[in-house]
């Protein structure tokens, strides 16, 4: 399936086959989440034929304004005797229309493809995302698959995988606008936070957490406001689809271990655009979040697309000896270290060969910046970057 990527400099169409899919030969309803940009409406406009589906797009002032006064109206926007997909984009935005869809399905056998880039009004109102009467899939960046010969990991890594960084001519304005968007719309027009100044210094700050375990009192005290504002600020930000959570991995523990969670931007380019770089940063530092958080986008996506049983977590001993991204899944366990550098040292395999002491069953490598691929000790193997992200599809689920 494809999705097409608007270049209003230009005016052309890019199309990128995406791995996302839906079983749109079945009658069930769907969620479509996944952050702004990442081209959910894209694919369903390029994927669905014209008179195949009604749009509905609650983006559209006026369109908003009406389903928002009046939900029943919502079935006069469909024929009679219609039998395509209604597709309702950002349905949270009106909460309160997933009762009408709710009635629309069991009463007239509508079928909807409900698209969002949030879930938190329909956590916060209760909304019960219609008992289990629309199946969820999430929609995430790009993927080097997906990109195929248009991958560059520096402008991947600079710039990140939303569909438009590929087709704008100034992608990194596009980002800013793009964070400015988040901040107006969502935040401000929903009310998620009266002190907007201090909301956009937390997105700044926060940055500095890429990839590792949120310390909120030092953010707190960073940005002036209290502890448990930050707190609430990083749900946001998950509520927003902006940020994902890795937990730490404890299954059968023989050390202690840290707990806590770690913190990652969803995408590269924005976790770039977001963090400030001054005379004193380095730049391996920055790169090497960066390099962390590309992984880690498309794990996800990968997972989520060919349905895979893994879960991804962190490993950290009390000590320090640390492992960046485990996958456990039902039949294998995958241990990655992520490292900025064009060469591999012992060192750098320390936090792997613990982690083979106490799970003897794991599969260990370690993905760096050079060009070839080397067998260490016959416990862990070191993979070019670019390779392994090409590689993944296939290990994964040569393993689950």
């Amino acid at each position: 399936m494809y999705n097409d990527c608007y270049n209003s400099n230009f005016h052309v169409v890019l199309m990128y086959k995406r791995l996302f899919n839906l079983p749109l030969e079945s009658n069930h309803s769907f969620f479509i989440f996944g952050p702004r940009g990442t081209g959910k409406t894209s694919w369903l406009k390029n994927t669905l034929p014209t008179d195949s589906y009604i749009y509905i797009d609650l983006l559209d002032n006026y369109t908003f304004r009406t389903l928002l006064a009046q939900p029943e109206m919502l079935s006069q926007l469909i024929t009679h005797n219609f039998q395509g997909w209604i597709i309702i984009d950002e349905i949270q935005k009106i909460p309160a229309l997933l009762d009408e869809v709710h009635r629309l399905i069991e009463h007239e056998k509508r079928k909807f493809i409900l698209t969002g880039s949030s879930a938190r009004k329909l956590k916060r109102q209760g909304v019960n995302l219609l008992a289990g009467r629309a199946v969820r899939y999430t929609m995430h960046p790009l993927t080097l698959q997906e990109l195929d010969a248009d991958f560059q990991l520096e402008t991947a890594l600079k710039l990140g995988m939303l569909p438009a960084i590929y087709t704008y001519t100034d992608p990194t304005g596009y980002l800013l606008t793009y964070i400015d968007i988040y901040l107006r719309e969502e935040v401000m027009q929903e009310g998620l936070t009266r002190n907007i100044a201090a909301f956009s210094r937390f997105l700044e700050v926060a940055s500095f957490s890429q990839g590792n375990i949120i310390n909120a009192t030092e953010i707190a005290r960073e940005i002036g406001v209290d502890r448990q504002v930050v707190q609430n600020y990083f749900s946001i930000l998950e509520d927003l689809l902006l940020s994902h959570t890795l937990p730490a991995f404890t299954k059968r523990a023989k050390r202690r271990l840290i707990t806590s969670e770690k913190f990652y931007y969803f995408d590269a380019g924005i976790y770039q655009a977001l963090r400030p770089k001054g005379l004193f940063d380095v730049s391996s530092e920055i790169g090497g979040a960066s390099l962390e958080t590309l992984f880690f986008q498309s794990v996800l996506a990968l997972i989520d697309y060919n349905k895979l049983t893994y879960k991804p977590y962190y490993w950290r001993t009390t000590n320090g000896v640390e492992v960046d991204f485990i996958l456990y899944g039902e039949k294998a366990l995958l241990a990655f270290e992520i490292k900025h550098s064009q060469t591999v040292h012992s060192r750098m395999l320390t936090g792997l060969k613990h982690f083979k002491q106490d799970y003897p069953m794991a599969k260990c490598f370690i993905l760096y910046l050079g060009s070839q691929a080397l067998y260490l000790n016959n416990e862990i193997t070191a993979l070019p970057f670019v390779e392994a992200l090409k590689k993944l599809p296939a290990l994964l689920q040569q393993a689950d």
